[in-house]
């Protein structure tokens, strides 16, 4: 049970970094609901997906999902930062559109896909690993984002440029990792 729980906490932690960079901007209140709710659900999604697809989607998912995840992540921390340099509308509705949110979602969870086949190694029964990796997940996201307005607010709305370069470095670091 403890080895589905630390692997919960280590698949959130993208998502939590993701919420809280853009709570950094804290424009948008609704996302304290959307970004908790959709990184804990594509996360448990993507790890039951990669319990089904097994060992032969395993070798295909962890030979792409760090690309994917950089363009995706590098495209939104880029779009983050050109909004802050640019000094774009305050009440901008483009700032939390439905794609932006599925785009930040499947970035998080691409690597849950590959972490679902060890599933069947975990003690623990794979549903279960699946609601505390959803569960823990959206917690956590939700912690991160209070943490990004509270940080943002005290320290004024530029700090979106930092949650757009934290995006980008996320991606970076996934690139490092996966060579």
């Amino acid at each position: 049970m403890w080895q589905a729980i630390a692997l919960s906490f280590g698949l959130a932690m993208d998502a939590t970094a993701v919420s809280a960079a853009r709570g950094l901007g804290g424009r948008n209140r609704r996302e304290l609901v959307i970004l908790p709710l959709l990184f804990g659900g594509f996360q448990a999604g993507m790890s039951a997906l990669g319990w089904i697809a097994g060992a032969f989607a395993g070798r295909y998912i962890a030979r792409y999902d760090h690309w994917v995840a950089f363009g995706l992540l590098s495209i939104i921390g880029g779009k983050m930062i050109w909004e802050a340099v640019r000094g774009g509308d305050e009440d901008a509705v483009d700032e939390g559109s439905f794609a932006l949110y599925l785009g930040l979602a499947i970035a998080t969870s691409i690597d849950a896909a590959a972490a679902g086949i060890t599933l069947p190694l975990v003690p623990a029964p794979p549903w279960l690993s699946l609601v505390l990796i959803g569960g823990i997940t959206a917690a956590c996201s939700a912690l991160g984002y209070l943490l990004g307005r509270a940080v943002g607010h005290k320290l004024g709305a530029s700090l979106e440029i930092l949650g757009g370069v934290v995006l980008i470095g996320i991606g970076i670091n996934m690139l490092i990792q996966a060579g």
